[in-house]
């Protein structure tokens, strides 16, 4: 077997005259006759190799016609530099050429599905061939950054002074939010393990054993329903520290955040980061992770509304709802009727049940209701907008909820569409104090906004007992262009606080001690305050890479059902397997 002496990206002008191995896939192969030119590659780059019969006899070269793309071969031969004019700028192997002089063909390949470069084929073809979708270029550049970032964050993390933990794969099944995926215990019968939604437990333990700084590249399963930045399986960057306050665990983040910034994207960062309180950032923007590249904020039109004759507004506000809007810069030159007709259509799946849209003129307001907005008040409204001609008012009247998922979609789309930022930029800042806990009106009880071991802010643990809905928790997150890229919180150290979050959600002394009894007895014997977080890797990497789905993220994804394509998973199982398992389906 030929073994290879240097990459395929790896070969200069400093090596010409010598003689070298090269092992790869032929990218392309081109046929001038007395000539073959291939194309080599690995994941390291491309060289040009060439069939010459003065070099390798004419059996080399009808071996080297019988060559096609994605073929597997090793060859032998001696670099030379182009001819004049044929050298290619744009590899780093562009000066040169290897001569063959000998060949060896490891393996064949079958007509492949889609070709590795040009064009991208469909997704579900592209992951249904995997392991050749794998061999792009494009995505082997993104393979590559993970694997980079993996390590920057290993590095940083070892160098401030945490110690990497694995923690178990197979635990207890504990209502922390998502839905477990369970695995039947073959041991124990009608007993099941939970994978791990993350390592939230274990690593507060780890803190009540006295490991101080902790932290784990781990492997996360939710059993939910997907989109394009979720996948079933996912990976995160796991922190925990003890002896800490919130401003610790942002402090000592944001030298990780800006290290990574720095070493895998060239950015400079200015620390601290901007920080955006929970209730300011929806009010502003509508969500809880804007994107701060560009402006926009929604304004609350509540005052001008109330003088209007204008009963859409008039009866949200009679209904104690919200009248709110946004600003498009721009917009009315931009947008047609039908797109603002489409606008009107994307925001009902948020519950709105229409949209107020006002095209700007010198003059006047255009548009279905500006018969609506006397003289005085289009002044109030060009002034609380600072609206100029041209720009595009867009209202919502609704619940608190309706108009925020609304807006923040609207506020998005303009945002991209009239191109307010530079879409290679980025932007980092921390949503800081979330509510602690949210009311689940169709169960009728409150549920934990982040998860149940956050502590409440010290000034809010006095409403536990009278407002629950108005404690406000030590949580965090870190948002990057309007992507959650991480979360976290302080803990709750205190067993009798932790009890207090149990009841408020629903579960009596006995659910808690035995759905969380290891945790609370840990507590009780001597737990130092800690908090930590969470990093999104495959977000992370999304970002980075300049991608719009963690799915061209991940080596071996699932489809948004929560397939793979690739091996039919999940797939059926042998009777007998069932049997062991002492599990019987219903269906």
């Amino acid at each position: 077997m030929l073994k290879r002496t240097h990459t395929c990206g790896e070969l200069t002008a400093d090596q010409v005259g010598q003689t070298v191995v090269l092992c790869g896939w032929v990218d392309t192969r081109r046929d001038h006759g007395g000539l073959v030119f291939i194309d080599l590659r690995d994941r390291f780059g491309l060289t040009q190799v060439v069939f010459d019969p003065e070099d390798g006899g004419p059996a080399l070269l009808d071996s080297a016609q019988q060559l096609r793309n994605e073929y597997v071969i090793g060859v032998k031969g001696t670099v030379h530099l182009r001819l004049p004019g044929k050298d290619n700028p744009k590899l780093k192997t562009g000066q040169i050429e290897v001569k063959v002089a000998q060949l060896e063909l490891f393996n064949a390949c079958q007509t492949p599905p889609f070709e590795m470069t040009g064009p991208e084929a469909n997704e579900e073809l592209r992951l249904s061939y995997r392991f050749l979708d794998l061999r792009r270029p494009t995505v082997q550049k993104v393979m590559v950054l993970r694997h980079r970032m993996m390590q920057v964050m290993r590095r940083m993390m070892s160098e401030m002074g945490f110690l990497e933990f694995e923690t178990p794969m197979l635990g207890r099944s504990t209502p922390e939010g998502a839905r477990d995926f369970l695995v039947p215990s073959r041991l124990h019968p009608s007993h099941f393990y939970a994978l791990p939604q993350s390592p939230q437990l274990y690593k507060q333990l780890l803190m009540v054993s006295g490991y101080d700084r902790y932290f784990q590249i781990a492997r996360c399963f939710r059993d939910e329903d997907l989109r394009a930045n979720r996948q079933p399986e996912f990976t995160q960057l796991d922190v925990e520290m003890s002896f800490v306050e919130f401003e610790d665990v942002i402090g000592t983040i944001e030298l990780l955040v800006e290290g990574m910034a720095a070493e895998l994207m060239g950015q400079d960062l200015v620390l601290p980061l901007i920080r955006l309180d929970y209730q300011d950032a929806v009010e502003r923007f509508g969500i809880d992770r804007p994107d701060l590249r560009f402006g926009v904020e929604l304004k609350d039109l509540a005052d001008i509304a109330a003088q209007t004759e204008f009963q859409v507004f008039r009866q949200a506000l009679e209904n104690g709802h919200r009248v709110r809007g946004l600003c498009a810069p721009g917009g009315a030159l931009e947008y047609t009727r039908k797109d603002l007709d489409g606008m009107t259509e994307a925001i009902k799946v948020f519950g709105a049940k229409g949209l107020v849209w006002i095209k700007v003129e010198a003059e006047a307001f255009v548009g279905p209701t500006a018969k609506f907005f006397p003289p005085e008040i289009q002044a109030k409204l060009r002034d609380r907008f600072d609206a100029k001609a041209g720009d595009l008012l867009l209202v919502v009247a609704d619940t608190q909820g309706v108009t925020n998922q609304a807006l923040a979609y609207l506020r998005s789309k303009v945002g991209t569409d009239l191109k307010l930022f530079d879409p290679k930029a980025f932007h980092y800042s921390w949503v800081v104090r979330f509510p602690l806990l949210a009311w689940d009106a169709d169960e009728g009880r409150w549920v934990a906004e982040h998860h149940p071991f956050t502590m409440p802010l010290p000034e809010d643990l006095h409403l536990l007992d009278t407002d629950p809905g108005k404690v406000r928790a030590q949580a965090y997150d870190l948002v990057i262009n309007g992507e959650e890229a991480g979360g976290g919180t302080i803990r709750c150290h205190d067993p009798v606080i932790q009890s207090k979050v149990f009841s408020l959600l629903g579960l009596s002394k006995e659910e808690a001690e035995e759905k969380f009894g290891f945790l609370l007895s840990a507590l009780r014997c001597g737990a130092p305050p800690h908090g930590g977080i969470a990093l999104g890797v495959d977000r992370y990497v999304m970002l980075y890479a300049g991608l719009t789905n963690i799915r061209d993220c991940i080596a071996f994804p699932k489809t948004a059902k929560g397939t793979d394509l690739m091996t039919g998973a999940p797939g059926t199982v042998e009777p007998k397997q069932l049997r062991d398992l002492h599990v019987k389906l219903s269906s």
